[in-house]
């Protein structure tokens, strides 16, 4: 006898058999967020691989060629001999000196453009970079027309000050901050874009003034940025050949500098001038190996 107030029960379909292995490895890309991505290693094209090579090859060969050819027996008699130290100590000196003018007026500069908002900023940005731009040797002349004893100011400063800027040791440190200063505000600048201004507004709200909430709160959230940006301008500093020559000229003991004696030194004593070349090329790899969390990531 037929029931036929009642619904057959369906039996339930098949499900698809699966494996420990393939459940187990579904599970796992669940808890990890998705499947993997497989690394897929392409070839490269010859046609972009033989001029990376040689791109490569151009920016080592110079560098190879003077770890090659130095006067390694000969060296600390190089680096101590007496106008050798005399170069090395007047650019450490100076670079320190224009990083440390560089600190006290670049920061508030980089902190103008990046937390005040007055018309033309864009064109301050672009004359606080110029120099980054500009020939070393350029920027020398308009320091000489600015600062010398005909200059702008300079006039002003020898008549009313007696003080003489060119050819002086200050003056060496001011063509070196010139150029160096830049590196400092952009970096700072950056940073503190990136810096979250709220609490700086959170310190204000509590009764701190805008110069103590800078110097509390700010500094310490910028703080990488702004020693990021010091190394930089040092090095910067210490490199520096056109503006200083122009500006400052070329004395040994007073305005000679490394980059300087080095350029003198071709002319008479060229493994003086690979021992000085060697110690430049020295402090460019240790600032490189101390910013290289700020410009390198791990792939």
């Amino acid at each position: 006898m037929t029931d036929r107030g009642r619904v057959p029960h369906a039996s339930p379909s098949p499900s698809p058999s699966r494996s420990p292995s393939s459940g187990k490895a579904a599970g796992g890309d669940v808890l990890r967020g998705g499947p993997r991505r497989s690394h897929v290693r392409t070839g490269v094209p010859f046609a972009l691989l033989l001029p990376a090579l040689l791109g490569l090859a151009f920016l080592l060969l110079p560098l190879v060629a003077l770890l090659v050819r130095a006067p390694w027996h000969s060296l600390p008699e190089q680096l101590t001999s007496p106008e050798v130290w005399q170069a090395l100590r007047l650019s450490l000196v100076c670079a320190t000196a224009a990083t440390a003018l560089s600190l006290v007026i670049g920061v508030p500069l980089a902190w103008l453009l990046a937390r005040t908002d007055f018309p033309g900023r864009g064109l301050v940005r672009a004359l606080v970079t110029l120099p980054l731009v500009l020939p070393p040797v350029v920027g020398g002349v308009a320091l000489l027309l600015a600062l010398g004893r005909n200059g702008v100011v300079g006039q002003w400063l020898d008549s009313w000050f007696g003080i003489t800027l060119p050819f002086t040791t200050t003056g060496v440190i001011l063509a070196e901050t010139f150029v160096a200063m830049p590196f400092l505000v952009i970096s700072v600048e950056g940073t503190l874009r990136a810096a979250d201004p709220r609490y700086e507004e959170a310190a204000t709200t509590l009764g701190a003034s805008r110069f103590t909430a800078f110097r509390r709160v700010t500094l310490p959230l910028i703080a990488p940025g702004i020693a990021a940006g010091a190394v930089l301008a040092w090095a910067r500093a210490l490199g520096e050949f056109g503006a200083t020559i122009t500006f400052a000229g070329n004395f040994p003991g007073r305005t000679q500098t490394m980059p300087l004696a080095v350029y003198l030194a071709l002319q008479s004593d060229p493994e003086a001038a690979i021992a000085l070349s060697l110690v430049l090329l020295a402090v460019s790899i240790a600032v490189l190996a101390g910013l290289r969390d700020r410009w390198m990531t791990a792939s």
